[in-house]
């Protein structure tokens, strides 16, 4: 008997060996599975919290650990950092605003890594490139379990001596198991007997049994997409975007369209420098009307602006035909002066928000849409120093740093105690600052709201603020849930509860019941 038949005579004998493949596979599938169980029992409470944090170390670990069990390449960890990092964020600050961006955030470094376990380029790629690439990492997420299923697992492998049962049981109980589950709740709700009797025999409530099980298999199905492309990554690395031949336009055309558009700019700064150097007292000249429509409304359409001319500037830049050696230095001419006149408009902004928020106050909006101006400025700096100087693979990576720079910020400055702070300091305060709006901020602002209450003067306002306060901070709630930020307000609270109760309204008398005839 030669080696050959030797081999198959093993293989008919003792079952076809298991491969590197299937046996990667099948750790990422039990990975998967163990973080969907996870994501349910840390995922099910809200407001999210550490529980995100918690969730993310699960899934860290899971592809670390699946990285050097099935000896794959781990180029891709710089990302982890990043991911840990904007996890923990999550268990500092209370702002339903901040853990949107941090959430935000978080995604796309998981994306990202993603990308670059494709064996895609993260640092040196366009925003074309990015952007494609984060779209690919989520259909991977959404597909990604289908071919571990189908192509990864090579359930021919699995042959040997009792394999066959065991994976004929697991499909069997994964297709009973959904119909068990709804038929089971649909019979349960039809008879009340039958309902204890499944509480009695299993002990836990059917439908939220059933919900439990959707919930993990959801989050172990989505799981399972994003350990296989860290784990076992891909043989295509993402959509490339390049520039047709025929897509593109001369300098006389481009450098038309920015003219025109720097003179549009510079007839605005014009009229802008006489509002630079009057201050509140020139723009109040034509009534108070005149004062809130130039600060309120001319600050959100500058930004709008400012947002615009970005990807105008960046689309230009890919579209241009430098055919001559003079054709660079004119382009960088025409978009550095629009960047200098934006510059200016963008002051002209800041100056219009600061006047409304000695005017009025500060809200999230006004205080958001100001920090994203400022982002924005930032990345006009870098667009400059890397677009304009002929490193344009170098600006996306950048600017998306220096948003994760920014929302580090944010959490430092902590936007919504600011918000209190700002507007209890105004001159006026103590008849016009609005507790009840602050009370409806997170727990980031309880403490200094707490400090401010007691000098409001109008009382029904002050009255409705302590009782919201006590509604919504008195005791810890779900540990899942907590934060730093949810933590310090319940203490406070706890502190200032007698205070806080005696601030509240007093109870309304109970109105008589009507008489209901029958």
């Amino acid at each position: 008997m030669n080696g050959a038949d030797a081999a198959l005579a093993s293989r008919e004998a003792g079952g076809m060996a298991i491969g590197r493949e299937t046996r990667t596979g099948l750790g990422v599938l039990g990975a998967a599975v163990a973080v969907g169980i996870a994501g349910d029992l840390l995922l099910r409470s809200a407001p999210w919290g550490i529980n995100i944090t918690l969730f993310t170390l699960v899934l860290v670990a899971a592809i670390v650990g699946l990285q050097r069990w099935a000896e794959t390449d781990d180029a891709a960890v710089g990302w982890i950092p990043l991911a840990l990092g904007a996890a923990a964020l999550m268990a500092w600050r209370d702002s339903p605003t901040l853990k949107a961006l941090t959430l935000s955030a978080l995604a796309l470094v998981v994306a990202l890594a993603m990308l670059r376990a494709r064996g895609g380029h993260v640092r040196l790629a366009g925003l074309a490139n990015l952007a494609l690439g984060a779209l690919a990492s989520v259909a991977d997420a959404a597909v990604g379990t289908v071919s571990l299923l189908t192509r990864d697992v090579r359930w021919k492998e699995l042959g040997g001596s009792g394999w066959p049962v065991a994976i004929a049981v697991l499909r069997g109980t994964a297709i009973g198991l959904p119909l068990l589950l709804v038929f089971g709740l649909l019979l349960s709700a039809a008879d009340a007997a039958f309902e204890r009797l499944l509480g009695s025999v299993f002990g836990f409530d059917l439908a939220s049994g059933m919900g439990h099980v959707l919930i993990a298999a959801f989050i172990a199905w989505l799981a399972g997409g994003v350990l296989r492309t860290m784990v076992v990554g891909s043989d295509e690395p993402g959509p490339e975007v390049v520039r047709p031949a025929g897509l593109s336009l001369g300098m006389v055309e481009v450098g038309t369209a920015l003219g025109m558009l720097n003179a549009l700019f510079l007839a605005f700064v014009l009229v802008q420098l006489p509002y630079f150097f009057g201050g509140a007292a020139r723009v109040q000249a034509a009534g108070s009307a005149t004062f809130s429509e130039y600060a309120r409304r001319g600050f959100f359409e500058l930004v709008t602006v400012a947002g615009l001319v970005l990807p105008l500037l960046l689309l230009a830049d890919w579209i241009v035909r430098r055919e001559k050696p003079g054709h660079e230095r004119a382009f960088r001419l025409l978009v550095g002066m629009q960047v200098a006149l934006l510059f200016v408009i963008m002051a002209s902004g800041l100056h219009r928000m600061r006047l409304y928020w000695g005017a009025y106050g500060l809200t999230e909006l006004r205080l958001y849409t100001t920090a994203f101006m400022l982002w924005l400025g930032v990345v006009f700096v870098w667009f400059a120093w890397t677009v304009l100087r002929g490193h344009r693979q170098k600006f996306a990576w950048g600017a998306l740093m220096a948003a994760v720079e920014m929302m580090v910020l944010l959490h430092v400055a902590n936007p919504d105690a600011m918000i209190v702070r700002v507007n209890a300091s105004r001159a006026d305060a103590a008849t016009r600052f609005d507790a009840i709006y602050a009370a409806r901020l997170s727990a980031d602002a309880v403490p200094p709201l707490l400090a401010t209450l007691r000098a409001v003067d109008d009382g029904p306002t002050r009255c409705h603020a302590a009782e919201r306060l006590l509604a919504r901070w008195e005791g810890e709630g779900d540990w899942r849930s907590w934060s730093l930020s949810r933590g310090r307000a319940s203490a406070a609270v706890a502190r200032h509860r007698s205070e806080l109760q005696s601030m509240a309204c007093p109870a309304a008398p109970a109105a008589a019941r009507p008489v209901v005839v029958r």
